[in-house]
């Protein structure tokens, strides 16, 4: 509005001394400020928290993930929140004046007794060698990383999961877990470095027919009855192997998964160390959680690598898991450039 037509408008209204003006004139002034300074509270983080999750999750990193706005935490019932294993916090961004928001649900995870629990054939990894440290995958709207190492019991990792969180990319969800990680990390006093942002991310692996001769592409994994036993089934698999690879076959669900973990932070150190064999070199995991003996441990290159084989329903596929656990060390540990595991 023009100063001629706010005049007019003024004149109009009986605002015709200078007085009555100028008191016009503040109250739309105190108004303006006030709309302004409504709008900024509630579209921007101003005067607002710089972490929540008790000090785990910064501002910046949400906002990364789930774009500007203000933010706070949900109760989760947590008496102390990413304290202990299995605890988590709801981090929430509010997007505008009329209730608007996004919100991501961060935890912390601790799996003694599992080392390749987080297992995704359909996840997108980042492993630590090609990312200054930072370890973990991306099968959205879930993505974890492990935590650096030297900062407590293994396996120890931040998980978000950014269900209600809209549209959310797996590079914003790589980044926010270890963002997370590194906040958990300085909680519990570690003082290794940050992990630096993940800068890479493996392709998704696409479901395709099973290769009855290269079961999940490891040369000498195979399906005893060959490719007409194998007919209509169907395998996925990970397009990377660190720091977790992961396969499952199906017909309809799941049939069969394997996976190898080749992170030694995914499990405690030394935690297997009086665990039965298994078969030649590899030792079976304790793993009290689980009825079935369906994990293994072994020396590869001085490191810990982990092999899990999980059978389920109908076993007809593979008849003889003695056979398929000694084809799966075979083959997995070449494609990991393990030494031989079998005599």
């Amino acid at each position: 509005m023009t100063t001629e037509k706010l005049d007019q408008a003024l004149t109009r209204r009986g605002f015709t001394t200078r007085g009555l003006r100028l008191r016009a004139a503040a109250v739309i002034v105190a108004i303006t400020a006030g709309v302004s300074g409504v709008l900024l509270y509630s579209l921007t983080n101003v005067l607002g928290p710089d972490t929540v999750c008790n000090g785990v999750v910064s501002a910046d990193a949400l906002h990364d993930a789930l774009g500007p706005g203000r933010i706070s935490e949900e109760d989760n019932n947590e008496p102390a929140p990413l304290r202990d294993s299995g605890s988590s916090c709801t981090a929430v961004v509010s997007t505008g004046v009329f209730g608007g928001h996004r919100s991501v649900l961060v935890g912390v995870r601790s799996d003694r007794n599992s080392a390749v629990f987080e297992a995704e054939a359909g996840a997108r990894l980042f492993a630590a060698s090609a990312n200054g440290g930072s370890a973990g995958g991306v099968t959205a709207p879930v993505a974890w990383a492990l935590l650096p190492e030297g900062c407590g019991t293994g396996g120890l990792r931040a998980r978000v999961d950014a269900t209600k969180g809209g549209s959310v990319g797996d590079g914003e969800l790589a980044r926010l877990a270890v963002a997370t990680a590194n906040g958990l990390a300085a909680q519990r006093g570690c003082t290794a470095p940050n992990l630096p942002a993940p800068g890479h991310l493996s392709a998704q692996g696409v479901k395709q027919e099973l290769d009855a001769d290269k079961v999940c592409g490891l040369p000498g994994l195979t399906v005893p009855g060959g490719a007409s036993a194998a007919r209509g089934y169907t395998q996925q698999v990970t397009t990377a192997f660190d720091p977790l690879w992961s396969c499952d076959v199906g017909l309809g669900g799941t049939a069969a998964t394997f996976a190898i973990g080749t992170e030694p932070r995914l499990r405690v150190p030394d935690a297997d160390k009086d665990a039965p064999v298994a078969f030649g070199r590899a030792h079976w995991t304790m793993d009290l959680s689980s009825p079935n003996n369906d994990e293994v441990v072994v020396t590869c290159q001085g490191k810990p690598a982990y092999f899990k084989l999980r059978l389920l329903g109908n076993r007809t596929l593979f008849p003889d898991t003695t056979e398929l656990w000694k084809q799966f060390l075979t083959a997995g540990g070449k494609a990991i450039g393990c030494e031989p595991i079998l005599p």
